[in-house]
């Protein structure tokens, strides 16, 4: 059942809506492996890095909130449930435990590519469909490539 009566066209509104529900679980994720790493962080570079951690829970939680209210507005019931999104998302899995800062950043480079790359995908997916939701996911993606420059600029020595 659909509450909000979309804009688009049924096969449109479909195919922005599966776009939207995957990037919103790939930012939960994102926002849950970002403090993952911001409890389990150490080394000498713990202070910049913790703090630069919680840059991203925040920037991710945002862009999660961004992209479910989208889905809503055309009709689209977001879904960011624990489940939904240990079941969809399609980010590495972070490593359990203690992990050293100049290893979290490199786990951290590996998971905005991936993320960088199905966000690219979902541009593509999105041109005809909704030019607004493509718009979104094109302002998304520059942030996103943003963090992913400053995580690999620490690491370069």
């Amino acid at each position: 059942m659909s509450v909000v009566k979309s804009p688009l066209s049924e096969e449109n509104r479909q195919i922005a809506g599966e776009a939207l529900q995957g990037a919103l679980s790939d930012l939960l994720d994102l926002s849950l492996v970002a403090k993952q790493a911001h409890w389990n962080l150490y080394g000498p570079q713990f202070r910049s890095i913790h703090l630069q951690l919680d840059e991203v829970v925040t920037a991710a939680r945002a862009y999660a909130d961004t992209v479910a209210e989208r889905a809503a507005a055309i009709g689209v019931s977001p879904d960011g449930r624990a489940t939904t999104v240990a079941n969809t998302s399609g980010l590495p899995s972070f490593p359990e435990g203690w992990i050293q800062d100049n290893h979290v950043v490199a786990v951290l480079v590996e998971t905005f590519g991936v993320l960088i790359n199905r966000m690219r995908a979902r541009i593509e997916a999105t041109e005809k469909a909704d030019a607004v939701t493509q718009d979104l996911f094109i302002g998304l993606t520059a942030e996103l490539e943003k963090e992913y420059w400053m995580f690999q600029a620490e690491n370069r020595g």
